[in-house]
């Protein structure tokens, strides 16, 4: 029997839920979760949502296999998407084939990082994505399902089996399901997806390979300087990869932190060089090895400082959640970048 990624329709006996999850566990296709049975009419239904984008898919990374349409669908049946939720999936599974996204690399990769998948535009309304309180964690369909459904593109058509290609270390809860909505509604500045050149009216889904989202606590600071203290403070780390100066990173902005920076003059461009400035790690945080091991690759420090990003702009920033005086660093793989790709609809 050919793989899953391979080949459109796979003969089986009819199986009940719980027969057919034995099964696809044995065949290497799930990840750990339950699984929907992906049948000939369910499939059927999800590629028609997307028949009107005709764009060729590149072959996969590191297998490079062409998918299917129908291979892409059936995994997003698995994952328990409902059909209109397909199209954001595979927008999602073009932005990680992006070249300078290096699908090979943050898949194999020893790190723990997952693809981050952001949605901005009138869709995130349309399909009830979730862009307020709780919007990284549960209680979601559309997050859970649209993020578990590249997972599974991953895992069946690039062969990113835990332990066997995907050599990550310790792992991370992210790789089940990574998804969330942009809060335009929240948001003081201009959506993220129009500041990468889409249109207001378009609907978009932006990639990058991160780890899941560092909390950014502060109930105590009532300026935007002493908020950008803490985010730079909560950036500095010398254990993310970001401490190697080689990639992207995002900075998702709780709003009732987003309204004090507004407040108090701050731009996405202004609060980019602030953080870009305060987040530098000192050197004398950093191992003497680990230090060699930089200069070596060509990250030197400016005097005793490392930057944590090449320039102010690989700091990404948006407004995502709901109450609360939280915000979020997501660190990348480093050598990634953050893809945008517009929803075919």
């Amino acid at each position: 029997m050919k793989d899953i990624a391979e080949q459109e329709v796979i003969d089986l006996p009819d199986m009940d839920v719980e027969a057919f999850n034995e099964f696809a566990t044995q065949q290497g296709w799930s990840d750990g979760m339950p699984l929907y049975i992906p049948t000939e009419d369910k499939v059927a239904k999800f590629v028609a949502t997307v028949r009107g984008d005709n764009r060729p898919y590149p072959p996969v990374p590191p297998r490079l296999v062409v998918p299917t349409i129908q291979a892409l669908a059936a995994n997003a049946v698995m994952a328990g998407c409902k059909p209109e939720y397909f199209p954001v999936a595979t927008a999602a599974m073009r932005g990680v084939l992006d070249p300078a996204y290096n699908l090979h690399g943050t898949l194999a990769t020893t790190h723990s990082c997952a693809p981050m998948v952001m949605v901005s535009g009138p869709v995130r309304k349309e399909l009830n994505i979730n862009c307020g309180s709780n919007c990284f964690g549960q209680g979601w369909q559309a997050n859970a399902t649209i993020g578990r459904a590249l997972g599974l593109m991953l895992l069946n058509v690039a062969g990113a089996k835990p332990g066997e290609m995907d050599r990550s270390t310790q792992g991370n809860p992210a790789k089940f399901t990574f998804c969330f909505g942009e809060n335009e509604e929240d948001n003081p500045w201009t959506p993220y997806h129009v500041r990468r050149g889409f249109a207001p009216t378009d609907s978009v889904v932006t990639v990058m390979s991160g780890e899941g989202p560092h909390n950014l606590n502060d109930h105590g600071s009532n300026t935007g300087v002493g908020l950008l203290t803490t985010f730079a403070g909560g950036m500095a780390t010398p254990g993310a990869n970001t401490v190697y100066g080689k990639g992207p990173l995002f900075i998702i902005i709780g709003p009732e932190h987003a309204a004090t920076l507004k407040r108090d003059g701050f731009t996405i461009e202004s609060m980019q060089e602030e953080l870009h400035k305060r987040s530098r790690v000192h050197a004398s945080r950093i191992s003497k090895e680990n230090q060699e091991t930089y200069n070596s690759t060509g990250h030197k420090p400016d005097g005793d400082w490392y930057s944590i990003t090449p320039t102010p702009q690989d700091i990404h920033i948006t407004v995502a959640g709901g109450p609360g005086k939280h915000s979020a660093f997501i660190p990348s793989f480093g050598g990634t970048t953050v893809a945008c790709v517009r929803i075919a609809r």
